[in-house]
């Protein structure tokens, strides 16, 4: 009997009130989410009022201005999502993906310090497979990061190695940890607590990304300077004795721009892991894939080059 109702119940439901909900749910707005489907919001309000009815739950509650999901919208949301996605796969026509044709906007997000590394390789690359297409590179909001690649508003994002529910990801690189400072010396572990330091933080409070693995070793620096940029830290490291912990490859970039020394970090620190963050929703969409496989491409050629 249960399941000739689950069959009724899949009968009546309009898969178009599907198709609403996941509007809805990557843009957290009535408005913007009717304008993606090219409906009115009367529209879009009205689908909504017909799947909470036939699913029992509210889906969405407002605060603060945006439409927040249930717990219920938030669990069927990622399979939902993946299988519309399924869905348009089946029944697209098979086609190639031509890049020079039909990319024009790529659109990532990542912390600055990643850029020097990670945009001018991407650049290059897209100037040779796609010469038309421009390339936009955000700060990282990790509390919108979910919600703007479902949206679309990001086609990936660049992040240290973290748990996101709902995201797929996938390792990029990893990085060991180094000092940078404005003259050559031997840096013990003794040196270095006696130190005075930079930590560098795009947040207005909390600790600095080595300094969670620092204080797993009961190690806490003396921190005489915050800063937002690596290159603000650098350019104070540049005209002081003071001592910069960054990932090897960034320091790398630093030393060549402003004459710094690389110096061996005198503890054993983790490795740095770095991913490569996307939606299910875009797992199987032909531009976003090409770019994934370029990103992780691009990662590959580069293992092995950055110094141990």
């Amino acid at each position: 009997m249960q399941e000739t109702n689950e069959r009724g119940r899949l009968s009546r439901l309009d898969l178009n009130l599907l198709r609403v909900f996941d509007q809805v749910y990557r843009e957290r707005h009535l408005g913007k989410a009717a304008a993606a489907l090219h409906l009115s919001q009367p529209a879009v309000s009205h689908a909504l009022a017909r799947l909470r009815n036939q699913i029992d739950d509210p889906l969405f509650r407002r605060q603060a201005g945006k439409l927040v999901p249930t717990a219920r919208a938030e669990q069927l949301a990622p399979r939902l999502s993946e299988t519309l996605v399924s869905l348009e796969s089946i029944l697209r026509p098979e086609r190639h993906f031509d890049p020079a044709r039909e990319l024009r906007r790529v659109r990532l997000a990542m912390a600055d310090e990643m850029e020097p590394m990670l945009l001018p390789p991407l650049l290059a690359r897209l100037a040779e497979a796609a010469p038309e297409a421009s390339l936009s590179s955000v700060r990282i909001e990790r509390s919108e990061l979910k919600t703007d690649l479902a949206a679309g508003r990001l086609d990936l994002a660049v992040d240290i190695a973290q748990p996101v529910q709902g995201l797929r990801h996938r390792p990029l690189f990893e990085d060991r940890y180094c000092v940078v400072a404005a003259d050559a010396r031997r840096l013990t572990a003794a040196d270095y607590r006696r130190a005075d330091h930079v930590a560098v933080s795009s947040r207005r409070s909390g600790p600095a990304m080595e300094e969670f693995e620092l204080g797993r070793l009961g190690i806490e620096r003396r921190v005489r300077l915050r800063c937002q940029s690596h290159e603000a830290a650098a350019r104070a490291v540049a005209a002081s004795r003071l001592l910069l912990t960054l990932p090897r490859t960034q320091a790398e970039w630093l030393r060549e721009r402003f004459g710094l020394q690389v110096l061996p970090l005198p503890l054993k620190l983790p490795a740095v892991q770095v991913h490569l963050y996307w939606h299910p929703s875009y797992e199987e969409e032909p531009a976003r894939a090409w770019l994934r496989e370029q990103m992780l491409d691009l990662a590959r050629m580069d293992s092995g080059k950055a110094p141990a």
